[in-house]
């Protein structure tokens, strides 16, 4: 089986073993008590109401920021400025409510708002500049966001808050803006269901509407999507300025729900994890949620042998890299098989 623009499933299984193995083999050279890092790294996400929380909590993050990457590749508008829109999601999330002085009914909503079009206009930039100046948004999205990245981190730097603690960060949301956990002392909260909500809404307009059909026309034969009078800025502005939004409310929610306040790089490999997620799951929003859920307990569980293990090195970024480089792999054969005309 192969998902549209996606992997074949046994590539993809083949993928994450290959990570997994890669990661069991880091313990069994480096791991103090590699038998007890090992059924850590298994069954560790599932022994405690925290573990299980934080998996879930990562694979909430996944999804949505993952819904965006895989929008953004049907409509042939891939965007790599997934980390930049997440950051700046997350710090306009935490500028706007320290700003408003609003009941929570009506701050929160406005946050997510203020948080969506940010990361929508950042990715907007990349839709203007191929309508206007034909650049490739595979480019411009990853370079825009590599320019925001350390200006968002100077504003933090030079906050009256971050002077005058140990962690870079602006001033700590109020208790009332905070998203309530599920799973105490767990960061899981509501935005989980938000997130697997976000992955059906996408999928029936990407599957079951005009619209997802001449996106993906765009995406899969733009020259025919030019002769059937398809308008290529409609679809470059909407899917960039959807993707952008998504990344940017995960930013939003990993503020309300996990960190409470925007510090530097919270963002760290969410856009590259989230692109994973859609490169994995063909970009099928609904594929999306399993993929987004293996994910996170391969990540989160890696993170915590590193850190229990007392590595000096992440397993986790190792394992990130190596499902990366191979998806990305694949994905560019696909291409090229595309361009040469083979099956």
């Amino acid at each position: 089986m192969k998902g549209r623009d996606g992997m074949q499933l046994p590539r993809a299984a083949a993928t994450i073993l290959i990570a997994l193995a890669a990661c069991c083999a880091l313990i069994l050279i480096f791991g103090k008590t590699p038998a007890a890092a090992l059924q850590s790294l298994f069954l560790g996400s599932f022994t405690s109401a925290y573990n299980f929380g934080s998996m879930l909590s990562t694979a909430s993050f996944l999804m949505l920021a993952g819904t965006g990457s895989a929008i953004s590749i049907k409509s042939g508008n891939m965007n790599l400025g997934g980390e930049g829109q997440v950051y700046l999601g997350g710090f306009t999330t935490c500028l706007a409510l320290n700003a408003l002085r609003l009941p929570p009914p009506l701050a929160i909503p406005a946050a997510m708002l203020l948080s969506a079009a940010s990361g929508a206009t950042m990715a907007g930039v990349s839709a203007f500049l191929k309508e206007k100046r034909a650049a490739r948004p595979l480019l411009t999205s990853f370079l825009v966001s590599a320019a925001a990245i350390p200006i968002i981190d100077g504003l933090i730097m030079s906050s009256g808050s971050a002077s005058m603690t140990n962690l870079l960060a602006l001033p700590y949301i109020a208790e009332t803006y905070r998203l309530p956990q599920i799973l105490p002392p767990s960061p899981l909260s509501l935005s989980f269901f938000v997130a697997i909500a976000v992955c059906l809404v996408a999928w029936h307009v990407m599957f079951r509407s005009g619209y997802g059909a001449r996106m993906q026309v765009w995406g899969t034969a733009p020259t025919f999507a030019r002769f059937a009078g398809y308008n290529p800025a409609a679809n470059s502005y909407s899917s960039l300025a959807i993707s952008g939004a998504l990344h940017a409310l995960t930013g939003f929610f990993a503020v309300t729900g996990c960190y409470y306040t925007c510090h530097k790089g919270f963002y760290a490999n969410m856009g590259w994890n989230a692109l994973n997620v859609a490169l994995i799951s063909g970009s099928n929003p609904l594929t999306a949620i399993p993929v987004s859920l293996l994910l996170a307990w391969i990540f989160t569980s890696a993170s915590r042998v590193s850190l229990t293990q007392g590595f000096d090195f992440d397993i986790a970024g190792i394992v990130q890299g190596i499902i990366l480089f191979s998806v990305s792999l694949t994905y560019i054969k696909g291409i090229r098989n595309k361009k040469g005309g083979r099956k």
